[in-house]
């Protein structure tokens, strides 16, 4: 098992001379070109997987320095087992032990795709976990394993904490909605389905973040829709990133505002 540098995706051997995922339009090869890594270079450069509580029942799980893309994975805690969501591309000895001190993990899962990380090596570790590839992103896999399943719409992983896919960034992109995130009032976790902002009052909807692809104003309403009917007042993105309170209503006006952009209404300010 080979991980890309930049994206920190596993893969099956052989690979192939570019990383699938770092070569789409998405993401980016870079400009000294492609390099594989292994979990031990990882390990010898001394990487370290740090745990830090966000809320009750919500531990964030980030690598330093970081690894790849660099995002945050968030694990879930429920009296029914544990999600682990957006999963890193690095573990260690430690960063399992301490995953598994707060019970079993019945499910690690990706927003999208550029989240896969080391989800296979994690699954392995924890026990043989069910890992859950949305049906439509399929073709994005790159390590595969008895342990992945896919699935489609709308998946429980315990009581009050499902998945739900709403496509955008890619075909296959979803949420994480945990019911009594928030103090009871209802958490997102959205990776780039929806990407909380640097202001912190208002998120972003885009088919590429690094290359400045944007999405459809129809699509955001889309997705904006589908995610009206859950309950939730905060939303965490896969860099740590928050919408602290009132998580709903900056969706909502967020993606009326983005929909008003690409329909040309404020074309008067440029």
């Amino acid at each position: 098992m080979l991980i890309c540098a930049t994206c920190a995706v596993e893969r099956d051997e052989p690979v192939p001379d570019l990383c699938p995922m770092c070569a789409d339009e998405r993401q980016y090869v870079p400009e000294d070109g492609q390099h594989w890594l292994t979990l031990d270079e990882l390990s010898r450069t001394g990487r370290q997987a740090l745990l830090e509580q966000n809320e009750p029942g919500l531990i964030a799980i980030s690598t330093e320095p970081k690894v790849g893309i660099g995002q945050t994975a968030q694990l879930v805690v429920t009296p029914q087992g544990s999600l682990l969501w957006d999963p890193v591309g690095y573990l260690d000895d430690n960063a399992v032990q301490s995953v598994l001190e707060q019970g079993p993990v019945v499910a690690i899962a990706a927003s999208h795709p550029h989240m896969f990380g080391v989800q296979v090596e994690w699954s392995r570790r924890l026990g043989n976990v069910p890992v859950l590839v949305a049906e439509a992103d399929r073709q994005w896999l790159g390590r595969h394993d008895p342990s992945v399943a896919y699935w489609s719409g709308t998946i429980e992983i315990a009581e009050g904490l499902a998945l739900h896919q709403t496509g955008g960034h890619f075909p296959g992109s979803a949420v994480a909605h945990w019911a009594a995130g928030a103090d009871g009032k209802g958490v997102l976790l959205t990776g780039d389905t929806v990407f909380p902002n640097p202001d912190r009052c208002t998120v972003a909807f885009m088919r590429s973040y690094p290359n400045r692809l944007p999405l459809s104003g129809a699509v955001v309403l889309r997705i904006a829709a589908q995610l009206e009917g859950l309950e939730f007042d905060r939303i965490y993105g896969n860099f740590n990133n928050v919408i602290s309170s009132g998580a709903k209503d900056v969706l909502r006006d967020s993606a009326q505002r983005h929909a008003a952009w690409t329909r040309g209404d404020f074309d008067h300010l440029t």
